[in-house]
Order: structure tokens, then sequence, then C-alpha cells
């Protein structure tokens, strides 16, 4: 097992050499948003999408445009209104009447990396078209279904303060989203390097390709291949169970817990742990990288009780306090 698990380490070492120069070209127009940068790079390498919470201005779109031109990637902008329809994400069939066909004009959701800005705004029906695609892999449009291309990442934004007009996503859609990162403001010297390096009238500075798709998608291979020993797995397997049955754990939260975590999450909790390994270099998820994603991972997945808000403990409180008290391998 230990000539297994060095090989799998040499190997990761190999393939993870593009994490270091992608961080560091990043950073050069991306300050002060370290943990976005790299939750978007884990949700990349683990196949899934981020919903992302923050105020505007924080560099969520710069974030990843910067990300789609490090890897000469396709990148495509969706703002989201209430007027918008499914055929304006995912594409529609145009007749036209000289020939008495139809062609197919595919949606910008046919991009590898896709902003969908201000996701709440859009009604329920463009919603699900979106969501449909992210979870399928696939659009159809008429009777003809077409592959995504590879890879595909979805960044979904929402405005936490500002909430009139909008459409809130039901607890089975947002489910669909490996993370939930919730992003702050910079604090005052990143915020100076910020100034340095946006306050001009001509256009920010851009970031070169460090890294190819075929790199992410080979990356996705090795991280299948990382070894996770079977007490982290049961490790992993008791954080999910424990927001649902916090009783049989020891754990006295079950008064603020609506609704635990699907074994959505448990397969979610286990390709970003085997991310965060990766980005580190290693060949091997330790319990310190389930914990690193957990919030991230469980937040939006666990609903707590009007009681929970009334003694004003959200789903972080609660996620936080089964993690002190879990017992880690």
């Amino acid at each position: 097992m230990n000539a297994g698990i060095t090989a799998i380490n040499e190997e990761v070492e190999r393939t993870s050499a593009f994490v270091q120069p992608l961080l560091g070209e990043l950073g050069k127009v991306v300050i002060g948003q370290k943990m976005l940068v790299e939750r978007l790079i884990i949700s990349l390498l683990a196949n899934g999408h981020v919903l992302l919470e923050g105020v505007p201005g924080l560099a969520k779109t710069l974030s990843i445009k910067s990300l789609a031109n490090c890897m000469n990637a396709q990148f495509a902008r969706l703002q989201f209104t209430p007027d918008m329809l499914p055929a304006d994400v995912v594409g529609t069939q145009i007749y036209n009447p000289q020939s008495g066909d139809f062609t197919t004009r595919k949606g910008p959701v046919f991009a590898n990396l896709v902003l969908a800005d201000e996701i709440n705004r859009a009604p329920a029906k463009v919603q699900s078209a979106l969501l449909e695609a992210m979870q399928e892999r696939q659009v159809t449009i008429g009777e003809k279904t077409y592959p995504l291309p590879k890879p595909f990442l979805v960044m979904a934004t929402q405005n936490p303060i500002d909430q009139e007009g909008t459409y809130p996503l039901p607890e089975a859609q947002v489910d669909r989203f490996m993370l939930k990162v919730k992003i702050d403001h910079p604090d005052r010297d990143e915020e100076r390097q910020i100034l340095d390096l946006m306050g001009r009238t001509n256009a920010a500075p851009e970031t070169q390709q460090v890294v190819t798709v075929e790199d992410i998608l080979k990356a996705r291979e090795v991280i299948n291949n990382i070894y996770i020993d079977d007490k982290v797995k049961d490790y992993i397997v008791d954080m999910v169970c424990s927001t649902r049955e916090p009783a049989s754990y020891n754990i006295e939260v079950a008064d603020f817990i609506q609704l635990g975590a699907s074994p959505r999450a448990t397969i979610a909790l286990t390709l970003t742990a085997k991310a965060h390994a990766f980005l580190r270099g290693r060949g091997f998820v330790t319990p310190q990288d389930v914990k690193s994603v957990a919030q991230d991972v469980l937040r939006h997945r666990v609903s707590v009780t009007f009681e929970a808000e009334a003694e004003e403990k959200n789903s972080e409180t609660i996620i936080q306090k089964i993690l002190d008290e879990l017992p880690v391998p």
C-alpha cells in the first residue's frame, strides 16, 4: 500500500505542476480573494459548480474571467433578469421561411466557464434550464441533444443584500452546486494593492495562459486515484450523517436542524477533499483536507429550524459545532 501511495504522490507532483503558476498568474489581477480563487480551481478539478454569495465589486466576474484566460478556455456571461427565457440560456431553433428548415442556434451555456450573474433574479423555468445543463452536462434543443464542452463549470452569484424582485433558489436546486462560497471585502492592505493595480482609466491587466484544458482533464483523472484511507472515508460519512442524526453522535444540535445534507454532499465532500489535497501536491487525503472544505460543501445543504433562527444560529454555526465535536481519525 505504501508503494502505491508513493506512486500516486509522484504522479500528483508531476500533474499538479501547473497549480502554482496558475495561482501566481491569477494573483496578479485578483487581489484579496485567495479563497475564492482556490475554491474555483477545486470545483473545476472536482467537476462541480460554485454558488457564490457576495456584495457587488468583490472581483467575482474578474476571477472566473481571468481563470478562463489562464486556460485559454471559452467564457460566457449570463446576466439574469426577470424577463429571461430558457432559450436565452440554452439556445433555440430558428425557422428559415425560404428553405422551410429549422437551424439550431446554441446559447451562451455552450462554454467551458459560465458566469451566471445574480441567478436568483431569473424565473424558475430559466433556473431549471441552467441547472439541468449543470447536472446532465447536456442540452436538448428541439429533438436533438448536444453535449456541453469539457470541462464545464458554472459559477452562479447571488447578492445577499438586495432581495427585491428575486426568485430564491429552491433547496433541491441549490443542492446541485458542489460548493457555496461566501466572500467578504478585502482588508486595508489588499485594498491598497487593488488601488495601485486598478486605479487607471485604461484596461485592467490581463492574465496569460499558463495551463491548458487538457491539463485540467488529465488532473481530474489523477484526482480519481488519490488515496483516501477507510478511516477518513468513515469520517466523511459520519460528518454528513451527523447533520441528519446528530443525536447518534452525541452532538446537541438536533433542535436546530430542519433538514440535513443528502448523499450528494458525501460525494461532493470526498471529491473536493481530493482536489484540496491535489492543490497541495499530495496523493492522499487527510482529515484536515475534509475540514477545510466542509463549510463550503455543507452550508447550503443544511436547513435550520425557526428555533435556530430565533437563537440567531445559522447553518454555519451548526456545521462548525459538528466539526468541533465530531471525533477526528
